[in-house]
């Protein structure tokens, strides 16, 4: 590789965002771009996330691309390892291979107002880029909390996305810290070889069964005889979900019902009153995610499995105390803890135009036009950003309107010609942002009673979207010059010696 590299566009991450990025640009005509990845695959958070049970929550042919469907997903609901397998399928059948640059992290981006570019140093060498689109995705980053005496605890310690596959569980004392997504999926994967397991819990979590079985034979059969079954299939999923979203935006209220067949589904396998106590929600089901599992109810009952509902406060040795003043001896601590969501470790190696970090423009909270672009950060699109999340569905759906308004994007700086740039208008972004919120006021992330990893510090919901894929496609079907400036690089020359090094605005 050459000590320095110039690209039309520079991807961030190679996760279902950067690849379908990948894809994007190749179907626009371009090819003069790369796909900076900081590990050595493809993958995002599925290259990650290999602990024992991980697997998807939404339904397999909902979860892949529309351009890139799957006829032999396994399962209705696919686990890790066939994830990775299909993100490896399409970086390969799309030809994504000579762009892709591992073990190549992005250590610092700088936006270079003289040359209309991004420089941008990365632990594998430089690049410049006329546009970048970062898509490091918000479940990149584990976050393990702040614990006293953590540092000192002799055993095992590990998050959950960066899964100890040396340390072997079976006979061992494990503390699993956290009750979201991946700590359901280790749970009862995990108790029938532990010697003990301490579950600290300082939220109940709703959850409901899990629809999973094996696609059969003929089924996979019809699908790559007739593709169009596949599609119909991908439809179905996707209205039914669509027609859900009401509820969780509108009319929380309606929700009632389904918290009781979640309740039933934990009567069923938790016979104990004082665990079933332990383990009802009291916010209105929808507010965190729900969850989906057929084993982790019954995993909680077993005799080996203590619920300690409260958070790990401590550990004295390898003593873990909890914040209600229970202690267990255990030989590992694993974290379920989550992600660096709303402050994203990339906001704070970005340097946009007026020489601030995306991590300090953001200080207030996230806030990007129609969830892509930020005020002070000329041709830099993100993928996945803020207030484009999804409660009940598919975040492919999302990823796949991005690419929409990322190629017309692109689309716009080429009729504008070279050396230009776009910026969006501080008070388009205002605007934007006010009608989310505005809209987020009557959602049941907001007015369920809980406190999610959806709000940032300052409590406001800059991570979930409250509406439908459908309104959101049509939200970013294209891009409307007049929420953008127009950036011209700088002419040369005595008189423009003079002027401010800031490059200037253009009015649409």
């Amino acid at each position: 590789m050459a000590e320095h590299e110039h690209v039309r566009v520079a991807v961030i991450g190679s996760g279902f965002g950067g690849l379908g990025a990948a894809v994007r640009l190749r179907r626009e005509g371009i090819t003069d771009f790369v796909v900076l990845e900081r590990a050595d695959g493809v993958g995002g958070t599925w290259r990650d996330n290999t602990y024992p049970g991980c697997a998807c929550d939404v339904p397999s042919h909902l979860y892949s691309f529309s351009f890139a469907p799957n006829p032999d997903w396994p399962r209705t609901f696919s686990g890790q390892e066939h994830i990775r397998a299909y993100l490896e399928h399409v970086a390969q059948v799309h030809r994504l291979r000579p762009h892709l640059r591992f073990g190549c992290e992005v250590k610092r981006m700088v936006w270079n107002t003289r040359e209309m570019r991004w420089d941008i140093e990365t632990s594998g060498g430089s690049w410049s880029a006329d546009v970048v689109v970062s898509a490091t995705g918000p479940l990149s980053d584990p976050k393990i909390p702040d614990i006293p005496g953590l540092d000192s605890f002799p055993g095992k310690v590990f998050h959950s996305a960066r899964w100890d596959h040396d340390f072997d569980v079976r006979g061992k004392r494990v503390a699993m810290v956290g009750t979201g997504a991946s700590a359901i999926q280790i749970v009862p994967s995990i108790q029938p070889d532990v010697e003990k397991l301490v579950l600290f819990q300082r939220t109940p979590a709703w959850v409901m069964p899990r629809v999973d079985r094996a696609i059969s034979g003929p089924e996979r059969a019809l699908h790559r005889a007739l593709p169009f079954t596949t599609q119909l299939r991908r439809g179905l999923l996707w209205g039914i979900r669509e027609l859900q979203v009401q509820a969780f935006t509108k009319r929380p209220n309606e929700l009632g019902l389904v918290e009781k067949l979640a309740a039933y589904n934990m009567t069923r396998a938790v016979k104990d009153p004082a665990l079933r106590a332990k383990l009802t929600p009291d916010y209105r089901i929808g507010c965190k995610r729900i969850l989906l599992s057929n084993t982790y109810y019954p995993a909680l009952a077993r005799p080996n499995v203590d619920v300690v509902a409260s958070g790990l406060a401590e550990v004295r040795g390898s003593t873990v105390v909890a914040a209600d003043g229970t202690e267990a001896e255990v030989d590992a601590i694993v974290f379920g803890t989550g992600f660096h969501v709303t402050d994203m470790p990339i906001a704070e190696r970005v340097v946009g135009a007026d020489g601030r970090t995306l991590a300090e423009s953001w200080s207030g909270g996230m806030a990007a036009l129609r969830g892509a672009t930020a005020a002070g950060f000329p041709n830099l699109m993100t993928i996945i950003g803020p207030n484009t999340g999804l409660g009940n569905s598919s975040m492919i759906l999302m990823i796949e309107s991005q690419l929409n308004y990322l190629a017309d994007y692109l689309r716009q700086l080429d009729t504008l010609g070279d050396g230009t740039a776009l910026v969006p208008r501080p008070r388009a972004v205002e605007a934007w942002t006010h009608r989310v919120q505005e809209r987020m006021k009557r959602t049941v992330w907001n007015t369920g009673g809980c406190t999610s990893w959806y709000l940032d510090a300052a409590g406001r919901n800059t991570t979930v979207w409250p509406g439908t894929t459908t309104e959101f496609r049509n939200a970013t079907r294209r891009v409307n010059l007049g929420e953008y400036e127009v950036l011209r690089a700088p002419r040369t020359g005595a008189a423009d010696d003079r002027q401010a090094p800031a490059a200037k605005a253009a009015h649409a």
